[in-house]
C-alpha cells in the first residue's frame, strides 16, 4: 500500500468505511435526520404532551370566572298520614321537580389569580418544549458525529493496519536477505496484531454508535454524510463570553422557566390572601314542581292535578370572618415558597451562566486544537517519509517507522474527531445562551459532503 501523502486519502478512506458500513445506501444530511427525529423522539413528543396538557389546564382556571348552568330534576314517593280529633286519614302522593340553576361570578379575586397562573403554566410549558427542541438539535448532532468520528477511527486503524503490514512484509525480506535482525519482524508483528485488536474494538464502537443514531432517529441503516474537505470552521460570534452570558441569562429556557415559576409563586401568595375578602356570585333560577296525584296541604280539591312554577334571580355575598388562623398561615407557606422560586431562580442564573462560560471557551480551545492538530499532522507526514528513507538507507530502525505511523494516523483521528467537537460545541454554545434553532443546523449541513 502506498503512503499517504496527505489527510486526503485518510478522507477517501473514511469515505469507503462509511460507504461500506451503510451497505451503499444514499447518505442522509443532518437536516433530513432533523425533520425525521422531531417527529420520533420520545423527548420532544412528551414536553409536546406536557404543552397541550398545560394550556388544557390553562382553559381549566379560566371556567371560573364562566357562568355556570346546572339542571336539577327528582321525583319523589311521600306517604301523609293526618289526624285531627278523631278523623285519621293517609294518602300516598308523588311530586315531580325540575330546575334550572345557573350563577355567575361577580367578584371572586381568587379565581382570576388562578387564571393567571394556568396561562403563565401554560406558557412555562412552551418554553420547557422549546428547551426539548434545542436538546434535541444537540443530541442529533452529537450522535451524527459519534459515527462520523467511529467511521473515521475505523478507517484510521484500517489504514495503519496496512502500513504496518507493509512494513512487516519488509521486514520479513531484509531478514530473509540478511539486511536486517528478527527483532525488526516482531515489532512489526506486535504493532500489527495491536492494530488488529484495534480495528475489532473500532468496529463495535462505530456499530455502539450507528445504534444510538438510528434509536434517535427510528430508523435503521443510518448512513450520514462526512464533512466536505477541505473545510474552515467557523468561529463563535460575537467573540466575547460576556455577550454570550447576557443573552443566556436573559433567554435560556431553563432560566426562563425558574423566572415563571417565581412569578406563579407570587400569583400564589396573592390567592391565599385573598382567603379573608368576599365573593359575590349572580345566582339565578326558575324550576316547577308537579303533584300528579293531587297536592294534600290544599284544603280545596286536594286530589286535583297540581303545579308550580317558581323563578328567581339574586345576588349572594359571602364574607369570611374567621377560619381558624388558616388564611395567616397558608400566607406563610406561599411566602416561603415564593422565596424557595427566587433561590431557584438565582441558581439556574448562575448555572447557566457557567455552563456558557464553560461552552464558549470550549469552542475557543477546540478551535486552537484543530490549528494545532493541522500543523502536528503535516508534521508527523514529514517525520513519516523521513523515517522511512531513514530507514531505508540504514539510519532508522523499523521501530522508528512503526512509532511514526501511529503518532501520523492517531494525529488524523484526533484532528477528525476535534473537528467535530467544534461543530457541536459550537451548538451546545447556541443552546446554552437559549438561542439555539433548526435554521442553525443549515450552516452544519453546508459543511457536509455532497
Amino acid at each position: 500500500m502506498p503512503l499517504p501523502s496527505s489527510l486526503r486519502c485518510f478522507q477517501i478512506l473514511a469515505l469507503a468505511a462509511a460507504l461500506a458500513a451503510g451497505g451503499g445506501a444514499q447518505a442522509q444530511s443532518l437536516l433530513q435526520l432533523y425533520d425525521t427525529a422531531h417527529g420520533y423522539d420520545a423527548a420532544y413528543q412528551s414536553a409536546l404532551a406536557q404543552a397541550q396538557a398545560r394550556q388544557a389546564r390553562a382553559d381549566q382556571a379560566r371556567a371560573g370566572l364562566l357562568p355556570q348552568v346546572g339542571l336539577q330534576a327528582g321525583a319523589q314517593r311521600n306517604w301523609a298520614e293526618t289526624s285531627v280529633l278523631d278523623n285519621r286519614g293517609s294518602r300516598v302522593f308523588n311530586v315531580l321537580n325540575a330546575a334550572v340553576v345557573g350563577s355567575q361570578p361577580l367578584y371572586r379575586p381568587a379565581n382570576r389569580i388562578t387564571w393567571d397562573q394556568g396561562r403563565r403554566a401554560a406558557e412555562a410549558a412552551q418554553v420547557n418544549l422549546a428547551g426539548a427542541g434545542q436538546d434535541l438539535i444537540v443530541r442529533l448532532s452529537q450522535a451524527y458525529f459519534d459515527v462520523l468520528g467511529a467511521q473515521d477511527a475505523l478507517a484510521s486503524v484500517r489504514a495503519l493496519k496496512a502500513a504496518v503490514a507493509e512494513q512487516l512484509e519488509s521486514a520479513k525480506r531484509n531478514f530473509e536477505v540478511g539486511n536486517a535482525t528478527i527483532t525488526d519482524s516482531r515489532e512489526a508483528q506486535a504493532r500489527f496484531d495491536l492494530a488488529m485488536a484495534q480495528e475489532i474494538a473500532a468496529d463495535n464502537d462505530l456499530r455502539v454508535k450507528k445504534l444510538a443514531l438510528d434509536q434517535l432517529v427510528g430508523q435503521t441503516g443510518i448512513d450520514p454524510r462526512p464533512l466536505a474537505q477541505p473545510i474552515v470552521l467557523p468561529a463563535p460570534r460575537p467573540d466575547d463570553v460576556n455577550a454570550w452570558v447576557a443573552q443566556a441569562t436573559d433567554q435560556h429556557p431553563g432560566v426562563v422557566q425558574a423566572r415563571m415559576a417565581l412569578d406563579i409563586a407570587r400569583l400564589e401568595t396573592a390567592k391565599a390572601k385573598t382567603g379573608h375578602l368576599p365573593t359575590v356570585d349572580l345566582q339565578a333560577s326558575v324550576g316547577q314542581t308537579r303533584y300528579p296525584d293531587g297536592n294534600p296541604s290544599l284544603s280545596a280539591a286536594p286530589s286535583a292535578r297540581y303545579r308550580t312554577t317558581n323563578a328567581g334571580i339574586g345576588v349572594v355575598l359571602n364574607w369570611p370572618l374567621f377560619a381558624g388562623f388558616a388564611v395567616e398561615n397558608r400566607v406563610r407557606e406561599t411566602l416561603a415558597l415564593e422565596e424557595s422560586a427566587r433561590a431557584d431562580l438565582d441558581n439556574a442564573t448562575r448555572t447557566v451562566a457557567q455552563a456558557t462560560r464553560a461552552a464558549f471557551f470550549g469552542v475557543r480551545s477546540g478551535l486552537g486544537q484543530v490549528k494545532a492538530l493541522e500543523a502536528a499532522e503535516r508534521s508527523s507526514l514529514t517525520a513519516l517519509e523521513a523515517n522511512r528513507l531513514g530507514y531505508q538507507v540504514g539510519v532508522r530502525i523499523n521501530i522508528d517507522v512503526l512509532n511514526a505511523q501511529s503518532q501520523l494516523y492517531q494525529t488524523q483521528r484526533d484532528l477528525a474527531r476535534a473537528r467535530y467537537d467544534v461543530l457541536v460545541g459550537l451548538l451546545r454554545l447556541k443552546q446554552a445562551a437559549g438561542a439555539l434553532t433548526a435554521a442553525d443546523l443549515g450552516p452544519v449541513n453546508q459543511m457536509l459532503a455532497p
